[in-house]
């Protein structure tokens, strides 16, 4: 984040910690809190983690000292799994290490890091074989936790397969990942493209909640998937993720966030019989810490990991990925190419392209095409081009100079049916919610270091949010409303929503309890008043109704 914002104060704060971790190295290559009495016992999920963030500072800086430092620590790793093998955290996310492994391996081409590799998979969980008897097809009861059902696990391990595939070109490694996703999707998914999770794996009820930690490794397992795979549909959903759960999982100015964020939330308070499977009563809460502070070290990294994938690099050209204001600056056969991103994207549904070149070079720009538009096209030199299908439509040209070019995709409102008779709205890659009028009361005032504006809010309810939505299935652009609003400089929040739907509504018996709406209304009673509802995009929202009953 310091680098993609030139932030130079930012910058010596990472200098400074890298440093630091750089500086007290071993000689042995050992680069983590070191008793080495007792190395036997250290969890080396942590040393996984930290190459990880050597191999990201790489990126940014180009740091001459990295490679070596990850390769004295990759050494020290082969050595100590000799004798003391993966366990806990570092056995079930053993594929992170690869990261590091074949970013230094794609450098050397040193065959022992291959038998590295080889030692942490066969160390390691084998979730391709698990999910092929899978047991968590329930929601998981209260103190049944497990590493095998940890949210953040199978977050991260959706990536395992592909990575892996690198070294084995199994073809089994590299796509039994869409399985894996269909079952998670089946049994604990939701319409923002996260499953449940309040720790361990929740079931398809709007209200269990989903930790931020899972959205941000989702999405980070999900950016590695495109760029192994190829896939257009990784991308699509990488999108459902970043404009909808992860906006959502914190205020609109970030200095609060959630542990656990519910597709229905009407309240976050605390309580001390949480309707959270695993999670402490303080779960929802907008906090500084709120329940552990995982997700707090979390917040920061799925934006700027994100802005990082709207474009990669393809055999023949550029392919962009995901659609944001964003600009690139490269080289394609030694021509110097910048393409800029100017779009209102997600609310809007155009993506205008400015591309320049130093000389004239013949090259390809992949244009994702998502699944959801209907008839999108491409507008470049007065022409129309139709584009039949999605996937990655191949824009391939001589670019000389600066030629601009426009791509539509046009975005329809869908019905989405979920469980227990509710239904979501969406348009495009955004999920439409009822907003709940907030009352922010702050918290755990004599708390040190929790004073304004790092402090922790219950949120309350000031607004009714019991309602069924008037909306017929089969007429569903008759049945309501899109207006376009101005654009400001906090889209994600209640106040700056840049699109709303207007829809009708009517009020339906929905109870609460423990501090959230029953999981589905009771439909006993159906108030006779239509009143107008405004919906706004999920990410926009602090408390919502997503999922309701179609009345």
């Amino acid at each position: 984040m310091a680098w993609l914002l030139d932030d130079e104060d930012m910058k010596d704060r990472a200098r400074r910690y890298i440093n630091y971790i750089i500086d007290n190295q071993s000689d042995d290559g050992w680069i983590c809190p070191d008793d080495t009495q007792d190395r036997a016992r250290y969890d080396v999920w942590a040393k996984l983690l930290i190459l990880k963030v050597l191999v990201v500072y790489y990126d940014c800086t180009e740091d001459e000292r990295i490679q070596g430092v990850v390769k004295k620590a990759l050494q020290a790793l082969d050595r100590h799994i000799d004798r003391a093998p993966l366990f806990n955290w570092g056995q079930f996310r053993w594929f992170e290490g690869l990261i590091s492994i074949w970013w230094l391996y794609e450098k050397t081409e040193e065959d022992w890091l291959l038998d590295l590799a080889t030692k942490l998979w066969g160390q390691g969980f084998d979730w391709h074989s698990f999910f092929k008897y899978w047991p968590y097809k329930e929601p998981v009861s209260k103190g049944r936790w497990s590493y095998m059902s940890h949210v953040v696990n199978n977050a991260m391990m959706l990536k395992a397969g592909a990575l892996l595939w690198r070294m084995t070109g199994s073809k089994e490694h590299l796509e039994y990942v869409n399985e894996m996703v269909d079952m998670l999707d089946k049994y604990h998914g939701m319409v923002t493209g996260v499953f449940t999770g309040d720790e361990c794996l929740a079931g398809t009820s709007p209200v269990q909640g989903t930790e931020l930690c899972a959205v941000a490794e989702y999405m980070y397992s999900l950016e590695h998937l495109i760029s192994i795979t190829g896939q257009a549909k990784w991308a699509d959903r990488l999108e459902r993720i970043t404009y909808n759960a992860l906006p959502a999982t914190f205020s609109p100015d970030m200095w609060t966030h959630q542990y656990d964020q519910q597709v229905n939330q009407v309240e976050c308070s605390t309580q001390e019989d949480p309707i959270f499977k695993t999670n402490g009563g303080e779960s929802n809460l907008f906090g500084l810490e709120p329940n552990f502070g995982c997700c707090t070290a979390n917040l920061s990294q799925p934006w700027p990991k994100f802005a990082l994938s709207t474009f990669m690099e393809s055999q023949d050209g550029i392919a962009a990925i995901v659609y944001a204001p964003s600009s690139l600056k490269t080289k394609v056969k030694d021509a110097d190419v910048s393409i800029r991103m100017d779009t209102q994207y997600p609310f809007r549904d155009t993506i205008n392209f400015v591309v320049n070149s130093s000389r004239p070079v013949e090259f390809t720009i992949w244009l994702r095409i998502p699944d959801w538009t209907k008839e999108p096209r491409v507008e470049i030199n007065n022409n129309v081009l139709e584009i039949d299908k999605p996937g990655f439509y191949p824009l391939k040209m001589k670019w000389e100079g600066q030629i601009c070019f426009t791509l539509k995709l046009p975005m329809t409102v869908s019905i989405v049916p979920r469980p227990n008779n509710l239904y979501a709205v969406t348009r495009g890659p955004l999920v439409y919610s009822l907003p709940i009028e907030e009352e922010w009361v702050q918290i755990n005032q004599d708390i040190e270091g929790r004073e304004f504006p790092h402090c922790d809010y219950e949120v309350l309810p000031k607004s009714p949010w019991n309602y069924g939505l008037c909306i017929d299935k089969d007429n569903v652009e008759e049945s309501l409303k899109v207006e376009e609003l101005p654009l400001g400089d906090c889209p994600f929040s209640p106040q700056g929503a840049p699109v709303v739907i207007r829809v009708k509504g009517r009020k339906v018996d929905w109870e609460m309890e423990k501090g959230a709406a029953t999981p589905a209304p009771g439909m006993d009673w159906i108030c006779d008043e239509v009143e107008e509802l405004m919906l706004i995009p999920y990410g926009c929202t602090n408390l919502r109704i997503t999922e309701m009953p179609l009345v």
